[in-house]
């Protein structure tokens, strides 16, 4: 009998530490799966993190104001939105339809004029003239052209200066009228830019005073 309690005191015993070592397999087991997933986990938020980085890059060097200052034919207009302190907007997100004025464009304006119009004093009347060649919204050339068809020939459009150009066909070319009645043709469309778009005019186009 006593050896018959013996064997089952050490068979208890031994069940018990089965049991203990087993415990501790599992726990260590779950460790080791927690430790992994910690890892992964991080590892995901690492390679989001740089996709991220990667994707802000690619958008800041294809914003609107990035493709102009790397357009030599828009280096007047770049020059009047840093001194109107409307670059850094272009350079943000959102979507901007801008029918931007060539050097070509600015040429035609009066030396004096423009000079005025870039001194500090007169920074309001230049966020004025520059956010009158805007639209909010990105609106590429087959989407002006047929919204110019739907509305007769007569598209008119509210700028990010509160007033409306007109814009029109005229022998396959899309034509903007201004506040005062003077026209300008589009000579580049669809310049691409991560936040909106770019349409180059041959006129610099005035609102009304």
């Amino acid at each position: 009998m006593k050896i018959t309690k013996m064997l089952l005191s050490l068979a208890v015993v031994g069940m018990l530490f089965a049991s203990c070592d087993d415990t501790k397999k599992k726990e260590a087991e779950a460790k080791a799966e927690a430790e992994k997933m910690e890892m992964e986990a991080k590892a995901a938020a690492e390679e989001a993190e740089n996709e991220a980085k990667m994707a802000k890059m690619e958008f800041d060097k294809n914003t609107i104001a990035a493709v102009a200052m790397g357009n030599e034919n828009f280096s007047t207009l770049v020059t009047a939105l840093k001194q109107a302190g409307l670059a850094e907007t272009f350079m943000n997100e959102g979507e901007y339809t801008v029918f931007a004025p060539t050097n070509d464009a600015f040429a035609k304006v009066p030396k004096a004029t423009l000079d005025n119009l870039l001194k500090d004093e007169n920074k309001a009347k230049l966020q004025n003239l520059l956010s009158y060649h805007v639209v909010k919204g990105e609106f590429k050339a087959a989407d002006v052209m047929k919204a110019i068809k739907d509305n007769n020939n007569a598209y008119n459009v509210t700028t990010l200066a509160g007033q409306n150009i007109t814009l029109m066909e005229k022998d396959g070319k899309v034509m903007i009228k201004d506040a005062n009645g003077k026209t300008a043709t589009v000579v580049m469309a669809d310049v691409d830019a991560s936040n909106g778009v770019i349409h180059a005019i041959d006129t610099v186009i005035m609102p009304k005073a």
